[in-house]
């Protein structure tokens, strides 16, 4: 077996299901789940009908590439929503099954194994970030995302040397646990520090399409580098996802895009992993990201319970809303795995505790007193699991 597989940590629901192991939940109150970053609103019924159309399609292998209608609809909504300009759908474009499958095996194709070999990733993370890494036979170095610094991350921190040693940086903006958005600026920066030290940055922007100004949507890697003229992308890959915008988190349908010579290895290595999308799924998805009405709804559903729930936990708990994204990034009164044991074996809500999400590094974990609530239940939902957690703070 792989030696590597030993470095690898329980993953964050596993150790969740622990911390409840021995805790048995009141019956007469429903749970409510605000644990998991899972989706709950109606998928939109014109993708599952273009999948249902296209079903005769199973008899043939798929490309790995993709069909040139996906490309090309991923570039058109690129370009619309980046304002980007001549992005090549041919060899800028490749479909991945959803943004973790891609985001995983990016790492094994871009990293050159050895004890010197970095990964940069934000702290906390997304812990495919970490075993890609890992697997990828790099050393993770992690940059604490701390409230006196917006919960960006602390770029500050990373000595030459570690940039000089990296080979891909992880980015996540918005942040997940945090919602925080990396500004277009430093953004800017990361690609020239990119292109100094000969890295690749991937940008994970699976949270992008859920904001709550109409008018100011998050900014994006590639739009950075079109900002400053490097429109071949140089060192740049973003992912995107139809999980989140497009409540599809089952159709596993995302996509990497950026600098096509990176690509063009990224789908040799592909080639070889088998992994392919189905080709009705590849229909679906162009169905997806050709429409944009769903996805403005999509965000008042989310801009309705943050208001809601944020306004029920006012002056109860020490929170805000975020940025962007669907999660709330609450400090706890108490050590936040008592306060997730106490909020379940009490009120049977769970949340997700933010150590559990981060490393030590730098001798803090910036996950530590905070726990991560995901607002994807229906709006009743949200708002009953705000008043419980009023009544149980109460009590602590």
């Amino acid at each position: 077996m792989n030696p590597d597989l030993l470095k690898l940590q329980p993953y964050p629901f596993e150790q969740l299901r622990q911390l409840f192991v021995d805790l048995q939940p009141p019956a007469d109150k429903s749970h409510i789940a605000l644990s998991i970053g899972e989706p709950k609103h109606p998928s939109p019924r014109f993708v599952m009908q273009a999948l249902a159309e296209n079903l005769d399609k199973l008899s043939n292998y798929p490309l790995t590439k993709g069909i040139p209608e996906l490309r090309e609809s991923i570039a058109g909504w690129l370009q619309r929503r980046f304002k980007l300009q001549g992005l090549d759908g041919e060899s800028q474009v490749l479909p991945v099954n959803g943004t973790r499958e891609g985001l995983f095996a990016f790492a094994q194709a871009v990293v050159t194994a050895g004890p010197d070999a970095l990964v940069l990733s934000p702290n906390p993370f997304y812990q495919i970030y970490e075993g890609a890494a890992l697997l990828a036979g790099a050393q993770p170095v992690f940059i604490n995302c701390n409230e006196d610094n917006g919960f960006l991350p602390d770029f500050d921190s990373v000595s030459d040397e570690q940039w000089q040693r990296c080979q891909l940086l992880f980015l996540c903006s918005p942040g997940n646990p945090t919602g925080a958005i990396t500004p277009i600026e430093q953004l800017q920066q990361l690609v020239r520090l990119a292109q100094q030290h000969d890295f690749i940055i991937a940008s994970d922007e699976c949270y992008s399409e859920i904001y709550f100004d109409e008018d100011n949507p998050p900014p994006g890697l590639l739009q950075a580098c079109a900002t400053m003229g490097e429109h071949d992308y140089r060192n740049c890959v973003v992912f995107h996802s139809l999980s989140k915008r497009s409540n599809l988190p089952g159709l596993r349908s995302g996509f990497v895009a950026g600098d096509a010579d990176v690509l063009a290895k990224f789908l040799l290595y592909r080639t070889y992993h088998g992994c392919a999308m189905p080709p009705h799924h590849q229909a679906a998805s162009v169905a997806a990201w050709d429409d944009e009405a769903h996805v403005v709804a999509n965000r008042s559903l989310y801009r309705e319970k943050f208001q809601a729930v944020i306004a029920t936990l006012d002056g109860q708990l020490n929170v805000s809303s975020p940025d962007a994204g669907f999660y709330l990034w609450p400090k706890t009164p108490v050590p936040e795995t008592d306060f997730a044991r106490a909020l379940y074996s009490e009120e049977h809500i769970t949340v997700l505790p933010g150590s559990y999400l981060a490393r030590e590094a730098q001798g803090i974990n910036p996950g530590r007193n905070r726990v991560r609530m995901a607002l994807v239940a229906e709006l009743d939902q949200c708002v009953e699991a705000a008043q419980r957690m009023v009544h149980l703070l109460g009590r602590l």
